[in-house]
């Protein structure tokens, strides 16, 4: 299934998505940066995949970028759009466009701790399980009907670089099998469910 991927940052999560990528049935055909210095750029490039950067510092409303971006987006035909680490809040008109087809990546159990600096809030709240979700996006920031999650325990001498790094690891597993079930037709937002197999999730 022909995918294009949005980034933001190092890129550890389309990492893990090129190294499965033949398993999972994807196949990547561009990687998109709203950042130029994302390292997530040199790990496409070194998978031979094309990359694109669109800094959002050159347009004046967020509208206008979302149009160019959608425009860049379609010349692939995707059939699925990936948020993997994409640090932008995405106007309704945009999601609405892509909904049913585009996936999001985020480090924490949502509902709890949407938006920013989560691994932190999640220790300042005294949480004793923190983790990963992966959701259809839609117009609601970080909102989307969620697919999957995957927890950690929080640990008394945690900070939130420990948590991150233990979080980051069950993304990388998480993300690829979700993506794998969009691949093989089984993942569907029906009535504004997640449902896999035809089941609601």
């Amino acid at each position: 299934m022909k995918a294009v991927v949005l980034i933001s940052g190092s890129g550890s999560n389309l990492q893990s998505l090129i190294d499965n990528a033949n398993d999972i049935d994807l196949e990547i055909e561009a990687v998109i940066s709203n950042k130029e210095t994302a390292y997530g750029l040199q790990r496409a490039q070194q998978a031979n995949i094309p990359t694109q950067v669109i800094d959002h510092k050159q347009f004046s409303t967020r509208e206008d970028f979302d149009q160019k971006l959608g425009q860049i987006i379609d010349q692939y035909k995707p059939e699925i759009i990936i948020l993997a680490g994409f640090m932008r809040i995405l106007t309704s008109e945009f999601t609405q466009k892509y909904v049913g087809k585009m996936l999001n990546i985020h480090p924490s159990l949502l509902p709890k701790f949407q938006g920013l600096n989560t691994h932190q809030r999640a220790i300042d709240a005294k949480e004793i399980e923190h983790g990963v979700s992966v959701h259809f996006v839609t117009a609601e920031l970080d909102g989307g009907p969620i697919i999957a999650q995957s927890r950690v325990n929080v640990l008394a001498n945690d900070d939130a670089t420990s948590l991150a790094k233990r979080v980051l690891a069950e993304e990388h597993k998480l993300f690829p099998e979700v993506v794998h079930w969009f691949t093989q037709g089984r993942l569907v937002l029906e009535g504004g469910h997640a449902t896999l197999d035809g089941r609601i999730l």
